[in-house]
């Protein structure tokens, strides 16, 4: 099965894979502390898709947020100015809105280790928070068990079988995942309250 890019999202750890049958030639570079982000490889061809290159991951002081384009960067910037992750999470999803290629494509996002505070969630620890934009519906829920929301066949949040705890685990099972052209994927795992850890698996290093 082919399911595109998808976000994996559990109260203190998740995930990111790209998957790609179009653009194969991309790998995922932690270039700052908190930030990863996918882009070409070096002999990738040539091209002027302005969805191929985005931050993937953004860490704040109030959770991690995880996604498949430029919807990361105001989520986490909304996040970091206070925002509840609920509102964060929504508000640019709804202002960027699908992507407008030629499949409507979903945009997908998470926010993991959500501050206890945070009126998003009913945690008692680190909470999280899960959403996507599609053509027909703009999806935010609070997530307790690993759920996973993809750009295709997938396009609702479902519970999934994900048994990772920590960030190496996290992108080694995302990646490990049984579904087809794993490109990279990323993990991140920790909370607002002890910070994060993140780790990368690309499939150029396999």
């Amino acid at each position: 099965m082919y399911l595109g890019r998808f976000v994996v999202v559990a109260p203190a750890v998740g995930a990111y894979r790209v998957s790609s049958r179009s653009f194969p030639n991309r790998k995922a570079t932690g270039r700052q502390p908190g930030t990863v982000t996918v882009g070409p490889t070096d002999d990738a061809p040539e091209t002027d898709n302005p969805y191929v290159e985005y931050n993937c991951l953004q860490e704040t002081a109030r959770g991690a947020v995880i996604g498949n384009g430029s919807h990361v960067d105001p989520i986490a910037e909304k996040l970091a100015l206070g925002y509840p992750a609920r509102d964060a999470l929504a508000e640019p999803l709804l202002a960027l809105d699908f992507e407008k290629d030629d499949y409507d494509t979903p945009r997908v996002a998470g926010i993991v280790g959500v501050d206890p505070a945070d009126p998003s969630t009913n945690a008692d620890g680190p909470g999280a928070v899960i959403g996507t934009v599609r053509r027909d519906a703009l999806l935010v829920e609070e997530v307790t068990e690993p759920t996973l929301v993809a750009t295709y066949e997938t396009d609702s949040p479902e519970p999934v079988d994900f048994s990772a705890v920590d960030a190496a685990g996290a992108a080694r099972e995302a990646y490990d995942m049984d579904f087809e052209h794993e490109v990279c994927a990323v993990g991140v795992s920790g909370s607002a309250v002890e910070g994060y850890a993140t780790a990368i698996v690309n499939g150029t290093d396999e």
